[in-house]
């Protein structure tokens, strides 16, 4: 966990129009092609997405899945039976927690320093793999000291007695692997699985390896959105209705239909089915009911009306400040407003897959506005003569 790896700021910087414009040769070249090669990503089965008439629908039982026979045959028994566990009591795949375990320790069986004690040259210890001493590059995210009793555990910090043996032990896979789920868990793993794996280990082929071996470990086939799913469609707005709850029919299978598309991968200049940019996204959306919008974001800008701030509901378009120099005019980025200052949107190469996330935020570029693409006459037009 946290080696000498440098994590950069998301950013919104990836302007969709230029991207187009630029990657259309590479499309054409297959290079997109590449990237939109589906990675294996990993589920947290924490709701389940129904996209029947109406809202996403919203359940909170947990299901976890079944173990597969490489994982029967290649996690040592006690540590397999610790990961379904503390899975099932934290709500997070116990399968993602064993792909950690592999990727850092195998499961606690590598011989080199840290695993058993001391800690590695980054300063991280134990089968999880956690920073654990002060002022080492890794830092002291386990809190006080490897070992130590549970009455000296330090408030700050994700060591614990996982146990209930009154020692908190970094070298314990029964203390460390609740740790690494509760790291996960507060880096916002229920909304976006693999924002948190990277915030675990600042490399997005840390993530990738991560779920590859989370795959391995499941019995059948294993996606990802059902996670963030939860965060959207079991919250409730001021009124009392689901996020993502639209006004009308129409508009709602707009909303369904993008959110529908977490997890997949940002693809620089991607239009579907397999990955999209932010514009690419939103156009499609609005495709799936038969209207046809413009495909950059700075066109985007100008179809529909404008609506005030404070005035946006489910399936209105907000667009981003985000603009360099031989741009097109206009916003550089664009997301979907599904209610309470949330959207869906593809963000960046480097930001994670599609995935819902705060609009109106200190982190993010300044807000341009919103519009209401389906008040447009054009729209209005194409849903007559549909």
């Amino acid at each position: 966990m946290l080696r000498l790896f440098v994590r950069v700021p998301p950013s919104d910087d990836g302007n969709c129009a230029t991207q187009f414009a630029i990657g259309v040769g590479l499309f054409i070249a297959g290079v997109v092609t590449i990237a939109m090669v589906v990675i294996p990503l990993a589920t947290v089965n924490q709701s389940v997405a129904n996209l029947t008439s109406g809202a996403l629908k919203c359940t909170s039982e947990t299901e976890q899945v079944e173990a597969s026979g490489y994982a029967e045959n290649s996690i040592p028994e006690n540590y397999l039976e610790i990961y379904q566990r503390v899975g099932e009591e934290k709500g997070i795949p116990w399968n993602v927690l064993a792909g950690i375990g592999q990727v850092e320790s195998h499961h606690g069986r590598w011989d080199g320093p840290g695993i058993t004690e001391g800690h590695n040259d980054w300063g991280a210890a134990g089968p999880m793999q956690f920073g654990a001493l002060d002022g080492s590059a890794a830092g002291n995210s386990w809190g006080g000291e490897p070992i130590m009793p549970v009455e000296d555990r330090p408030e700050e910090g994700y060591g614990q007695d996982g146990n209930g043996d009154g020692i908190v032990n970094v070298y314990d896979p029964e203390d460390a692997i609740p740790a690494a789920a509760d790291y996960l868990l507060d880096h916002g793993a229920k909304e976006d699985i693999r924002q948190a794996i990277y915030a675990y280990n600042h490399a997005w082929w840390y993530v990738d390896e991560v779920l590859e071996w989370a795959e391995k470990y499941a019995e059948g086939s294993y996606t990802a959105s059902a996670s963030i799913a939860t965060a959207v469609n079991c919250t409730l707005t001021a009124d009392g209705n689901f996020i993502g709850s639209a006004p009308d029919d129409l508009v709602q299978a707009v909303v369904d239909w993008a959110l529908a598309q977490r997890g997949k991968p940002y693809v620089w200049g991607g239009t579907g089915p397999n990955g999209f940019d932010c514009s690419g996204l939103v156009m499609r959306a609005y495709e799936s009911i038969g209207v046809t919008i413009p495909r950059i974001s700075q066109d985007q800008w100008n179809f529909g009306p404008r609506i005030p701030k404070g005035q946006e509901q489910p399936g209105d378009l907000v667009f981003f400040d985000v603009q360099r120099p031989g741009e097109p005019p206009g916003p550089g980025h664009v997301g979907m407003v599904i209610g309470d200052g949330l959207m869906v949107e593809a963000w960046c190469t480097n930001c994670g897959p599609i995935a819902v996330r705060e609009y109106d935020s200190p982190n993010r570029a300044p807000i341009m506005g919103f519009t209401r693409p389906l008040e447009a006459p054009e729209a209005k037009a194409q849903l007559e003569n549909r």
